[in-house]
Order: structure tokens, then C-alpha cells, then sequence
């Protein structure tokens, strides 16, 4: 039994939980237009950092992933050829970015939340 097997490596365990999951594989291999509509079915999937990170850390050549053509992956290859680990480097800046909408958020619900009272049991009379 492998370490995929027992569970050590839970490397790929994001591919069951994709949004392309119940769909024809062949429809994420297509070209033209039809890889625009391909990228629509990854706007939503809760796993697109992880399938992302995985086409561009094996150097995947063909199809959509993460939300990306096989061209616009080229393309960032090149741009930062100095990537050791896309998948590090992917889920760091996700969890960068969700530790400051939650700031944001934070802070909104405070600038709208009522100002406390000079006297709380007090009333009006």
C-alpha cells in the first residue's frame, strides 16, 4: 500500500471535491471559444487554488485547471520561472487574501454597529 492509499499524502484529495467532478473530462480539453466556457465551470470550485497549483507544479501541458488554458499557464510559467512551489505559493497568498477580507469585514461591521449608551439601564422618562 502506498502513502496515497493510508492516507498520509492527502496531496490529491481536492480532485474528488472539484466542480468538474460530474463532468465530461473532454469538455475541459477542447480550444477556441469552447475554453472560455471550460473556465466558467472553475469559477466556483472550492478546489480551483489546489487545481491550479497542481497543473502548474507537474507542468501540465493540455486542458483547463484552476480556471486556467493550458496558454495562460504557459504564460505565468514563464513570468515567474523562479517558483519553487505554486501550491505553496497559491495557498499562501489565498489565505494573505481571506485574513484580510476578514479584517475588511471586521472592520465594516464595527463602523455600523450602534454606539453603545451613556447609561445602559436608564431610561428615557
Amino acid at each position: 500500500m502506498n502513502s496515497i492509499e493510508n492516507g498520509a499524502d492527502n496531496t490529491y484529495d481536492w480532485a474528488a471535491r472539484g466542480a468538474c467532478r460530474s463532468t465530461d473530462p473532454d469538455s475541459l480539453f477542447v480550444q477556441g471559444a469552447a475554453q472560455n466556457r471550460a473556465k466558467t465551470v472553475c469559477m466556483s470550485c472550492p478546489v480551483r487554488t489546489e487545481c491550479l497549483a497542481d497543473a502548474l507544479d507537474n507542468r501540465i501541458e493540455f486542458g483547463v485547471w484552476g480556471g486556467m488554458t493550458e496558454r495562460e499557464r504557459r504564460a505565468l510559467l514563464r513570468r515567474r520561472p523562479n517558483v519553487v512551489s505554486w501550491r505553496r505559493l497559491l495557498e499562501t497568498a489565498r489565505a494573505e487574501h481571506l485574513r484580510v477580507v476578514t479584517i475588511a469585514a471586521e472592520r465594516s461591521a464595527a463602523a455600523v454597529a450602534p454606539a453603545p449608551s451613556d447609561s445602559p439601564g436608564r431610561r428615557a422618562g
